[in-house]
């Protein structure tokens, strides 16, 4: 396992600091805890910066890869990571005070010792898919399903009872 490089967020942003480089998928537990296999990188830049309103923020940038379980057929699934987005940095007082109001940025807790792969690991966790699946057609389940035919399922002699039964009726 790797050090955990971690940052004073507000001194990093106030003086327009930046840190680039690679993260490993085997290096974020709860990831990992999600993930069909250890494989995986993601490169990071973090970079930070003071808004025209004096407002502290972290744009950071991820891109990589991480291997999902898809939830049709349970194998392994290659999934993109590409992430761009802007934090800013609040006390304790300004985020529960953002909490009773709708706003549309993004803000998290200034800290003397930001955990840089922590917050990665957030980020990548908030953009996952709730369900993973393979795309249509390219999903294993997808070729069993197709090879059932309907005279087999169940549901066909539903179908037909029912057809039936209006029949009766009628």
């Amino acid at each position: 396992m790797t050090a955990r490089p971690f940052i004073d967020s507000l001194d990093f942003a106030r003086n327009g600091s930046e840190m680039n480089g690679v993260v490993h998928v085997v290096d974020m537990p709860r990831l990992l805890e999600i993930t069909a296999n250890p494989e995986g990188d993601i490169s990071y830049t973090i970079r930070g910066g003071v808004d025209t309103y004096g407002v502290s923020f972290l744009d950071v940038k991820l891109d990589g890869s991480c291997q999902l379980i898809c939830q049709r057929c349970l194998k392994a699934m290659h999934h993109p990571v590409k992430i761009e987005t802007r934090l800013y940095l609040r006390n304790q007082a300004e985020l529960d005070a953002l909490e009773d109001e709708e706003h549309e940025f993004d803000s998290i807790l200034a800290e003397a010792e930001l955990i840089v792969p922590n917050l990665f690991e957030d980020e990548i966790l908030l953009s996952l898919p709730i369900a993973p699946k393979h795309e249509a057609g390219a999903c294993e389940a997808n070729a069993v399903l197709e090879g059932l035919k309907e005279e087999n399922s169940p549901f066909a002699a539903l179908a037909k009872l029912k057809a039936a039964n209006l029949k009766v009726v009628n």
